[in-house]
């Protein structure tokens, strides 16, 4: 299939895999610089420690990730600066980050920190100046050039925060991405770049827009959720009607669809992926969210390679009311809205990926229904045993990686 990308061609091979394939997973071991390309729709910190497993055996995972969010700090940077939220992008970073002496681990531990929650702001920025002097020990240890380098961006911080800006919990990497993205005119993937190879981080992290926008819910008691924020059941009360609609909006007051269209770096991403998964996690706010943006469905489908879901088995709150097979229904409903209406099943999703304790999963498991729609079910042991519904990193990698 000519793929439209610099004269590239793709043609598809259908041929019987093994999973777990032990032989693939100790060749990606031995040489994860050249491990495989698989690319992740997510945005919160569920696939958190799936990555960082991730890295003994692939350096060149892909990350799209939402930068909707509109609560905690980042709702602080948001209001602040009116931009794309960097929390969600800096915890996939550090995730990603060698944490081991060949990495730099005091670059680490200065991006994961956060100010106290309990300190009085005139102290934060105290603590905030010494960082970007040099004079706090967790810069004090970072190696020339890298230390001036982030004493440069803490400065360029400082001097843009607003006089009343909230200091309490903030986190130095979220700071650093926000002085970084106004060096480079209110663009991220430099800094997200230099923030790569500052932490030695062995993945590719992108937003799916570089923009600031939010997520709007219409439940279906004609309520409107306005901000991911009020979705999660997080800082706010569960939902108590299931959502029927999820959109983007420039405004949380007076919300109004927009349909952006992904730039072309985010749809080569994700043509050249080797697998695509939709992760667990958050199904509406973190998962679909991602779908939103015109072209991203259309994008997988040009794509050939295997398209896995591995739906959650923790509660939800913003799953309430729906099956594993409506789930099913529900992404595929906002990947051909992102693609066109009658682009087949097949191009968008392939597999659904469950464990085969089927009843730790929130509203049940239809695989008839699912299997309806032209999808095979995989059914492996994924949870870490009987009684814990946590699914295991391990036991996921190890059949993901076995079906490229």
């Amino acid at each position: 299939m000519d793929s439209g990308f610099s004269g590239m061609h793709k043609v598809n091979i259908s041929r019987s895999v093994n999973i777990p394939d032990p032989v693939k997973l100790t060749r990606y071991k031995k040489a994860p610089e050249f491990g495989p390309r698989i690319l992740f729709f997510s945005g919160g910190t569920a696939l958190n420690p799936l990555s960082r497993a991730l890295v003994r055996y692939t350096h060149n995972s892909i990350h799209l990730v939402t930068p909707f969010d509109s609560g905690g700090s980042s709702a602080k940077l948001r209001n602040a600066f009116h931009m794309p939220a960097v929390g969600d992008m800096r915890s996939r970073l550090m995730a990603l980050a060698d944490q081991s002496v060949k990495g730099n681990p005091e670059i680490y531990s200065l991006f994961v920190h956060r100010l106290p929650k309990d300190s009085h702001n005139h102290k934060l920025r105290s603590t905030l100046t010494r960082m970007s002097e040099g004079r706090h020990p967790l810069v004090r240890g970072i190696l020339e050039p890298m230390r001036t380098i982030v004493q440069g961006y803490l400065s360029a911080f400082i001097q843009k925060m607003p006089h009343d800006f909230d200091l309490r919990g903030a986190s130095i990497g979220n700071l650093i991405l926000t002085a970084g993205y106004f060096h480079h005119n209110r663009h991220i993937d430099p800094v997200i770049f230099l923030f790569s190879k500052l932490a030695e981080v062995r993945g590719t992290v992108r937003p799916i827009m570089n923009r600031s926008l939010n997520l709007i819910a219409h439940l279906e008691d004609g309520s409107i959720i306005p901000g991911q924020h009020a979705l999660t059941g997080k800082e706010y009360p569960p939902i108590d009607s299931r959502v029927q609609r999820l959109y983007l909006s420039g405004s949380l007051e007076k919300p109004a669809p927009l349909h952006p269209r992904i730039k072309s770096k985010v749809s080569r991403l994700i043509y050249e992926a080797e697998l695509i998964c939709y992760p667990m996690g958050s199904f509406y706010t973190s998962l679909i969210a991602n779908l939103l943006p015109r072209g991203v469905g259309a994008a997988i489908a040009e794509n050939d390679c295997p398209k896995i879901f591995i739906p959650n088995t923790m509660y939800d709150p913003e799953q309430m009311g729906t099956s594993l097979s409506g789930r099913v229904e529900i992404l595929l409903y906002y990947l051909k809205r992102s693609a066109e209406e009658k682009t087949p099943v097949h191009k968008l999703l392939n597999f659904v990926l469950i464990d085969r304790q089927k009843d730790i999963y929130q509203g049940g498991v239809d695989v008839r229904a699912i299997e309806g729609m032209g999808i095979q079910v995989i059914e492996a042991p994924l949870a870490g045993s009987e009684k814990n519904m946590y699914l295991d990193e391990n036991f996921l990698i190890e059949r993901l990686l076995s079906m490229i």
